[in-house]
């Protein structure tokens, strides 16, 4: 076990003092931290009950929060703050503090929760200098629960048919099956809808939920079930990613902002706005790329 992380207390419901908290789900959070110490449990009080899905390990949460140091009484940077979004996880993989991965397992979407976290399920026992939060610091957050997906989550909504010199993609909960037509690869980067979803345009810079599945073009010519080179509907695990700023290849920041969340989008990625010259594991250098990928949320 790593020095800088004890062990961490099992959550409780409630304890003797606790933080006040106002406001209304979905806004920023009052809190009013007591005279009185902190006792040094982890407290999780669900303020409001959502009536949305309860997260699972594996799913995708998406939650807003307030921030305030016991010690201090000073507020930290939460997902409110001007300029700042909501934050994106799985579930049960360690990607956040403990205080939050632990705090919404079970809990619905829609829920607002109280977080009394010590160092153990906060910052650990070197604390954040970044926040100013020292390693003895009693950290106090209201979690609003956003939104919830599961692990084999998919877009709604009828699939519209494709031209014949396109690939063709059926999707389920547990695979995506691509079918690469018998001919020659396009030469420009292809982008088609074949759900339209009802959210709002991804935009450049956000963190986006994606399910998706990648072909290679040239090795399943004229198959019917083309060896998929990566999947996360096989995975069961949806990705999370910020879109726009280059953090993938080229061809998904180019088609994929601007697109609506609950879509599902087929794309053709040639070699230039792929890996290029660059092999990759299941990929030969040159390739074009054919995607289906369905975009579940945006933060």
């Amino acid at each position: 076990m790593s020095a800088s992380r004890p062990p961490i207390p099992a959550a409780v419901h409630s304890d003797a003092v606790l933080p006040a908290v106002t406001g209304v789900v979905g806004q920023e959070a009052a809190i009013t931290i007591p005279k009185a110490k902190p006792s040094g449990k982890f407290v999780v009080s669900a303020l409001a009950e959502g009536r949305g899905r309860k997260a699972q390990n594996g799913d995708i949460v998406i939650i807003d929060y307030s921030a305030k140091s016991w010690k201090s009484k000073k507020a930290l940077p939460g997902t409110y703050d001007k300029g700042d979004a909501p934050k994106v996880f799985p579930v049960g993989k360690g990607a956040v503090i403990p205080a939050l991965d632990r705090a919404v397992q079970g809990q619905q979407a829609g829920s607002r929760l109280l977080v009394v976290a010590p160092p153990t399920a906060a910052y650990g026992t070197s604390g954040n200098a970044r926040l100013g939060v020292s390693a003895t610091e009693t950290v106090v957050f209201v979690v609003d629960v956003v939104k919830v997906l599961a692990a084999d989550a998919i877009v709604s909504g009828e699939q519209r048919t494709v031209p014949e010199e396109l690939p063709e993609a059926q999707v389920g909960r547990s695979a995506a099956v691509i079918a690469v037509p018998d001919t020659a690869a396009p030469g420009r980067l292809v982008s088609r809808t074949l759900v339209s979803g009802p959210g709002p345009k991804v935009k450049t810079g956000r963190t986006v939920v994606l399910q998706y599945s990648g072909a290679v073009w040239e090795g399943n010519r004229g198959k019917d079930r083309a060896t998929l080179f990566e999947s996360s509907w096989a995975q069961r695990h949806p990705t999370t990613l910020i879109i726009g700023v280059g953090n993938v290849i080229e061809g998904w920041d180019k088609a994929l902002v601007g697109a609506k969340v609950g879509s599902r989008v087929l794309l053709v990625v040639p070699p230039r706005l792929g890996y290029g010259a660059q092999a990759r594991k299941g990929i030969p250098a040159r390739s074009t790329l054919v995607y289906v990928v369905d975009i579940l949320a945006a933060a």
